[in-house]
């Protein structure tokens, strides 16, 4: 258990930090068991992540290897990305905060019960209600998720989803509806961030920016604003792309379209 304050260091501004591109950091980290790799870009397995990666956005060569990684024709979301080279198209977009825990009291959920692929079915289910971003039938397998049940019924969750060396993201912090006001939300943040500790990470999150509630609500247990960041829906260039996948990349496709970032 790890309950003292944990403080971020921070790089000056015109140095790199590994967060600036998390989800290549742990594509090719922590998660390198989840990556299909393609030269300077790389995904997470089907049903596991829709996510997708770039060694450095600004290099040409990456993109290329992109194409040639997810085919000619698909939308796949790219983080760390602000323009797009040519031929590509820009889908849809989001502007989001990144933040990371400063002043996090951290501390064991007595009530929460550690979460496995056998209550995936249910946890899709609050994820759909609640949609507080993409999660497929293997995201759980990312890390250490959390659940809150009420007379059986799960009502919260949230659990841990890119691990860069040295970080963890909390991701998919949901309440269903009729039981928020109760605190569940951060009760399990708090826990999360308690297994982070106690193998030596840092936790880290996003929000939307327009979440503003969720963005006051982090700020006020311990999280403190690093950066802003954008998320993008991008079309590789050529032609319609060959059906591929079949259920696997329809599963992707679907939630392609979801929400990138995290509600209280």
């Amino acid at each position: 258990m790890s309950t003292s304050v944990h403080h971020a260091v921070f790089p000056s501004p015109t140095q790199s930090h590994i967060l600036d591109n998390a989800a290549w950091a742990a594509l090719t980290g922590p998660h390198v068991h989840f990556a299909e790799r393609v030269g300077r870009a790389a995904r997470y397995l089907t049903y596991v992540s829709p996510f997708t990666a770039l060694e450095d956005p600004a290099d040409p060569r990456a993109w290329d290897d992109l194409a040639a990684l997810v085919g000619p024709g698909t939308v796949t979301p790219v983080t760390a990305v602000q323009t797009v080279p040519g031929g590509w198209e820009i889908v849809d977009s989001g502007e989001g905060v990144q933040m990371v825990d400063t002043a996090l009291y951290a501390e064991p959920a007595p009530e929460a019960v550690r979460l496995g692929p056998a209550d995936v079915p249910e946890i899709l289910g609050l994820i759909a209600l609640t949609q507080p971003g993409p999660f497929l039938p293997r995201t759980v397998e990312l890390g250490t998720y959390l659940g809150i049940r009420d007379g059986g019924r799960l009502i919260a969750l949230a659990g841990e989803r890119l691990r860069p060396p040295g970080w963890t993201e909390i991701s998919a912090v949901c309440t269903h509806p009729e039981h928020r006001g109760r605190g569940l939300a951060t009760r399990l943040v708090r826990a999360v961030a308690a297994g982070i500790r106690e193998r030596g990470d840092t936790p880290f999150l996003h929000a939307a920016a327009s979440n503003t509630h969720a963005v006051r609500l982090y700020e006020s247990i311990g999280f403190t604003l690093r950066r802003r960041t954008r998320f993008a829906l991008v079309r590789t260039p050529g032609g319609q792309p060959e059906k591929q996948g079949g259920d696997e990349t329809k599963a992707r496709d679907e939630q392609v379209a979801g929400q990138p970032e995290e509600k209280a």
